[in-house]
């Protein structure tokens, strides 16, 4: 019998999301190298680096419409390819867990969802985290940045423990769930009435 593949405890996923900013941090781009889950964990979590990175771009209105417009074209690609990456784990771990499909409950939140919602709370407290440090920032400022960074540092613990929880609970036969495709309309130009219709005066629902 083929033993299953191993999968990261949520703890390791969380050390690997802060290697990855420091590494970003320092080199100022970084790439996936590994394969298999941990691979579609650093993609994702890449993307979402970008994205945070094109979000604070597009706030800029001293730089002009074209910057912002740029900015708001690469939000919508890192969008895309974020939930790619999601969908991406969800196969990979349906693959490796071979979940029960009959006679348990089925989870509404996938564990690609809560390792991506990981990713995210990893940004909020890398960036919380260095709002903490500034030096140019009122100590009022510092404080309550700090309060934050307690309560997301906190939120990451519990979902931690929300993820292992969920992926034993599969192993167990005790719950269960499905890939759950996104199939993002805007991006597709034969699904976005606005693309399609060419300037017409069709109405899309």
């Amino acid at each position: 019998m083929q033993d299953k593949p191993e999968i990261p405890s949520a703890r390791n996923m969380v050390k690997l999301h802060d290697e990855l900013l420091v590494k970003w941090k320092k080199d100022g781009d970084c790439r996936a190298k590994t394969r298999g889950l941990p691979g579609w964990i650093e993609e994702n979590h890449l993307r979402n680096i970008r994205l945070w990175q094109a979000e604070d771009k597009a706030r800029r209105e001293d730089k002009g419409f074209e910057y912002v417009y740029r900015a708001k074209r690469a939000i919508d690609t890192f969008n895309q390819q974020r939930n790619d990456f999601i969908e991406k784990m969800d196969a990979w771990l349906v693959q490796a867990l071979n979940p029960p499909q009959t006679g348990c409950a089925f989870n509404s939140e996938t564990p690609g969802m809560m390792i991506d919602r990981l990713s995210i709370l990893a940004l909020k407290i890398y960036h919380m985290r260095r709002q903490t440090e500034r030096a140019d920032a009122s100590k009022d400022h510092r404080e309550a940045c700090s309060r934050k960074l307690a309560i997301l540092t906190r939120q990451r613990q519990d979902l931690s423990g929300s993820l292992d929880t969920l992926l034993r609970e599969v192993r167990e036969g005790n719950r269960s769930f499905r890939v759950y495709y996104q199939f993002k309309m805007y991006n597709d130009p034969e699904l976005n009435p606005e693309l399609y219709a060419k300037g017409s005066n069709a109405n899309g629902a």
